[in-house]
């Protein structure tokens, strides 16, 4: 695969990742639909084992949401900018302790913004803990395992797969 489509496999990947944090984007789809792409180009064994991997660990990951409590972000009081913030957590958590770091990195973005705009710690602990009961919990199992694919491919482009 050359460098252009390879760049732009990585852009819906990152795409996908990021639209897990937007309601109504189906981001874990794009993450897979761009892992597709990127398999049926490659045309080789470690492509795709990742492609059927990811498949099932996608597979599961919608099962498993759909059996959590239905999203109510109004409710718990979650913003876009709250999304930012834990998205850039679980990024940045991701790529400093490979895979594991995400999720502190996501709970530690929705306690920053949460303590930015209550200003107190047990207010912020208090409605952190509020948002990851009733959205963060289902967004956090999503956003986890599109980074886990994510991470498998970066892994596998980077191996010369």
């Amino acid at each position: 695969m050359d460098g252009p489509q390879l760049f732009l496999v990585g852009l819906v990947l990152l795409l996908g990742v990021l639209g897990v944090m937007v309601p109504g984007v189906p981001g874990t789809w794009l993450v897979w639909a761009g892992l597709l792409w990127w398999a049926l180009h490659e045309r080789s064994t470690p492509a795709w084992t990742l492609l059927v991997a990811a498949t099932a660990l996608l597979l599961v990951v919608q099962v498993v949401t759909w059996q959590l409590p239905p999203r109510k972000l109004r409710g718990a009081g979650a913003t876009p900018r709250m999304a930012a913030y834990a998205a850039a957590g679980a990024v940045l958590g991701f790529v400093v302790v490979p895979v594991l770091g995400a999720v502190p990195g996501f709970v530690g973005g929705v306690y920053l913004h949460e303590r930015l705009r209550l200003g107190a710690h047990g207010e912020a602990w208090a409605s952190m803990r509020a948002v990851m009961r009733t959205v963060g919990t289902s967004v956090l199992v999503e956003l986890f395992a599109c980074l886990l694919v994510l991470g498998a491919w970066v892994g596998a482009v980077l191996a010369g797969v």
